[in-house]
């Protein structure tokens, strides 16, 4: 429970449970820093495992929330959409991790207090925090955060038996994690550096790629076997997977995945001479050959 405490003391909605709550009660606390009647987190199970890590990126440094229980993460990202989406919006079970921008309350209302003391000692009678607060809005990361939740589970819902026969359960959940992880940091690190270069299969190429490389310590035949399979190519033609996710209006799917194949096999070679903890050079790498491995279409 710590950890879910941890949070609700920073995002209040947390407390409301999204079974008994409505869109406007969300919208109050999320957009107008309205507090909760209740701190109530009885809807959360919770599991002592569940654990809040701050990773230092090249993009700053990034809040990674692991929620154990699967119930959890699927009331946790409710609450969390709930002021733009509804709380009766379900979670996708193929969805098992998500990256969320979140309103700081506490550190707006710190702001503020800040404001007015410093004003008030300067002597200004009426200070203007409409205009301040204007101002502080200008940054985002002055008031927003960006949190990374991550569910516990199999990769992309592979069973450990099709990764490999040898692989056991606990072994590929201790792979997914870092795989999971890592592939949300790409996007972290690559929307944050590369703002202007987002593309969605791409981006799920090089998040994989990366996540890959950060659970094995190497990007190899293998690696490029499995990420096939999270994303359902097989001898250049889709087979089923993530990648139907990402395909524009219009495009031709198998095409798309005889593309992705080929970037996939040019990744093994382009990666070889990294070394594990070099993981965030990795992606920036990644980033910055996109045109070579992928081509300049947005």
């Amino acid at each position: 429970m710590e950890c879910i405490k941890e949070l609700a003391a920073v995002y209040p909605q947390l407390y409301l449970d999204p079974d008994r709550c409505g869109i406007e009660e969300y919208r109050a606390v999320v957009l107008a820093g309205t507090l909760p009647d209740t701190e109530d987190l009885s809807h959360f199970e919770t599991d002592e495992r569940d654990r809040i890590e701050k990773i230092m990126t090249p993009a700053g440094e990034a809040a990674v929330v692991t929620l154990y229980n699967r119930q959890d993460f699927e009331v946790f990202i409710r609450c969390m959409m709930a002021a733009k989406d509804g709380p009766e919006k379900a979670v996708p079970a193929t969805m098992g991790a998500s990256t969320i921008a979140c309103f700081n309350w506490p550190r707006i209302r710190a702001h503020r207090e800040e404001f007015f003391r410093t004003q008030r000692e300067a002597g200004v009678e009426d200070p203007d925090w409409g205009a301040e607060f204007a101002r502080f809005r200008e940054i985002k990361e002055n008031y927003m955060d960006m949190l990374i939740v991550l569910s516990r589970g199999p990769y992309s819902n592979i069973p450990a038996a099709r990764v490999s026969p040898e692989m056991s359960d606990d072994e590929w959940l201790e792979r997914s994690d870092s795989i999971r992880k890592y592939h949300e940091l790409t996007h972290f690190v690559c929307r944050k550096l590369y703002p202007d270069m987002i593309d969605a299969v791409w981006d799920e190429l090089a998040a994989d790629a990366a996540g890959l490389y950060a659970a094995y310590g190497c990007y190899d035949e293998n690696c490029r076997r499995l990420e096939e399979i999270f994303l359902g190519i097989s001898e250049g033609k889709y087979k089923g997977g993530r990648l139907e996710n990402y395909i524009k209006e219009g495009e031709d799917i198998d095409q798309l995945a005889s593309r992705a194949g080929s970037a996939l096999e040019a990744f093994a070679s382009e990666l070889e001479s990294f070394r594990p903890a070099d993981i965030f050079g990795l992606m920036v790498h990644l980033e910055e050959m996109k045109e070579d491995l992928w081509g300049s279409e947005a």
